[in-house]
């Protein structure tokens, strides 16, 4: 059966021309209009943490919006605090600024780093540093701090004070000579777009002592790495890495759009009342979502399986390189893991994942010549088997 194809639908040009029609998911499988199956290493871009047709989520959203949908953030509601208070608690906090995206908490962070920057260290510390084939976001805040030039360059001029210096490079920022203006550091402990690329012991390290000595808040991205992911509930925790503003999104609410910000009371107590704000972030039906997802993730023996999984599909890459005779190298951490060959070239890509599909089995590209495999937390070990075998099968007949 082939893939159940469209092409151009109503949708801006800034995407495809031609998509990949899902009718409908179950598990660890996606279902296209055609009732084609596929496997999926690719989990809405790392958002459907626990799979697909949960009925315990189902049954969450549609209880509460029979209840209340919307009321702003002039009100609060139960859903909305208890996520709070949950958040708050899992690490050294203060309050979260809900969202509805993962650049909408980036820009959160931004803007509350700049405020205690001016408010702490005098009206120049606006600085922001960044990291070289960092991702943070497209809209116009995040997208200053992001690396990517094609990203950048027709929207530009972005906005100023911005840095990017070389992502694992301590010795550039041992260098870097305009601390004292600088409001805060942004970085992603596994760069889920630039090749899946993680921290490196001295590079924390680094990150941690200038940070401390220069009052720089140090954000975590953990829009990709949060929430279980790399086996941990904050990657950025588990590593040694002292944020103090995390932002969260992608499998928050399972799909629903909810994304979260973070806060420790230092920055927290600055802010008055308008300083930010959103009229969608924290709803009391994402937010009744988003306890259930964390009731599942934020539990030892799940991240426990994480890590596990992680460990099996790392080896079992390894193990079939070896077998195939390919070289290259395995990346990431946990159930973010990145693939890449010595003769799978950035061209060649497009054309492994075309091959994928066709093969039934879905995954996503990372830099210029890595798969990335991102699958549903629940996954199991032989669902990891079946994919990893038509990923290769897939290779072979591409190379």
């Amino acid at each position: 059966m082939t893939p159940y194809l469209i092409q151009n639908p109503p949708l801006p040009k800034n995407f495809a021309d031609t998509f990949l029609q899902i009718d409908y998911g179950k598990g660890c499988y996606l279902y296209d209009k055609g009732g084609k199956e596929y496997l999926d290493f690719g989990s809405g871009i790392a958002v459907n943490a626990l799979g697909y047709g949960r009925e315990d989520l189902a049954e969450a959203a549609y209880n509460q919006m029979k209840k209340l949908i919307h009321v702003s953030n002039v009100y609060t509601t139960e859903p909305t605090v208890q996520l709070a208070e949950t958040l708050t608690a899992a690490g050294n906090f203060a309050a979260v600024h809900f969202g509805s995206s993962g650049t909408e908490a980036n820009e959160a962070a931004l803007k509350y780093a700049r405020l205690y920057g001016k408010k702490m260290k005098g009206d120049n510390a606006i600085g922001l540093i960044s990291f070289s084939s960092g991702f943070h976001g497209r809209t116009m805040g995040a997208l200053s701090v992001t690396a990517t030039e094609k990203y950048k360059t027709p929207f530009g001029p972005l906005i100023p004070g911005c840095t990017i210096l070389p992502y694992n490079d301590p010795d550039a920022l041992k260098s870097f000579s305009d601390a004292a203006d600088t409001a805060a550091i942004i970085v992603e402990v596994v760069q889920g777009e630039g090749g899946l690329v993680s921290l490196s012991t001295e590079m924390i390290e680094t990150l941690n002592k200038f940070c401390a000595e220069n009052n720089v808040i140090l954000i975590a991205d953990e829009v990709q790495t949060g929430l279980g992911r790399t086996g941990s509930l904050f990657a950025s925790a588990a590593c040694g890495l002292n944020a103090d503003i995390i932002t969260l999104a992608k499998p928050l609410a399972a799909g629903l759009p909810l994304s979260a910000t973070l806060i420790p009371a230092k920055v927290n107590d600055l802010l008055s009342p308008g300083d930010h704000g959103t009229t969608f972030g924290g709803g009391p039906v994402t937010c009744q979502v988003a306890l259930k997802v964390l009731k599942h993730i934020n539990n030892k023996d799940f991240l426990d399986s994480v890590r596990i999984k992680g460990q099996f599909l790392s080896s079992l890459l390894q193990k079939t390189m070896k077998e195939e005779n390919l070289k290259g190298s395995v990346l990431g951490k946990g159930l973010m893991v990145g693939l890449q060959l010595d003769s799978l070239t950035a061209e060649k890509i497009p054309a492994v994942m075309n091959e994928c599909r066709e093969n039934g089995l879905l995954l996503l590209r990372s830099g210029k010549a890595v798969l990335r495999i991102v699958p549903p937390l629940v996954i199991s070990e032989k669902e990891l088997q079946d994919g990893v075998k038509i990923l290769f099968k897939s290779i072979k007949e591409m190379l």
